[in-house]
């Protein structure tokens, strides 16, 4: 079960282009689950992030330093659902 999606960045394009990537998944998917934007440099070194955008499914990395397809993060979703 999915209880928290995250996405990591400083707020760049690319990251943003994520936001709304993730977004589109969970409303296709159907998921009752938000998007958290961490922009704080500190909490993203702390996770061990070192290129962005990162996306975080429930605490993991699944994905670090490029913009996800559409596909992959609904793949990403449906195998934590």
């Amino acid at each position: 079960m999915i209880e928290k999606v995250e996405v990591f960045g400083r707020g760049c394009p690319k990251c943003k282009q994520t936001v709304k990537i993730l977004e589109m998944a969970i409303s296709e998917l159907g998921l009752n689950v938000q998007v958290e934007k961490v922009e704080d440099l500190t909490e993203i070194v702390n996770r061990g992030i070192v290129s962005t955008p990162a996306v975080a499914i429930n605490g993991k990395v699944v994905i670090s330093g490029r913009i996800p397809t559409l596909e992959e993060v609904k793949e990403l979703l449906s195998k934590e659902a």
